[in-house]
């Protein structure tokens, strides 16, 4: 995959509290992809941008919240999130990360 398809999978790393202790924990990390892709996308894109082995991958489809925008009904866009467990004794940097 070039490097411009990888960057199109992962959009970004979401760090929150709960993602946080993921990677404490369990060595999960948290990121926003595309709608459209595969577990097996998912996993050969951090593998290649970041350089670890991925042993599983779980993935989310996230609702957007119904706001009201000056007294108008509306609703922010849906998106997919995954969460990436590496092998024993790897890591990200995800403050330091490109993608």
């Amino acid at each position: 995959m070039n490097e411009a398809k990888l960057y199109s999978v992962i959009r970004a790393p979401r760090v929150s509290e709960k993602t946080a202790r993921l990677q404490e924990l369990s060595n999960q990390y948290a990121f926003e992809v595309a709608k459209t892709a595969t577990k097996a996308d998912i996993k050969s894109a951090v593998e290649q941008l970041f350089d670890v082995t991925v042993e599983a991958v779980n993935v989310v489809n996230v609702k957007g919240k119904n706001k009201s925008f000056r007294q108008r009904q509306g609703s922010r866009g849906d998106w997919r999130k995954a969460y990436v467990k590496l092998a024993d004794g790897q890591s990200i940097d995800v403050m330091t990360a490109k993608a």
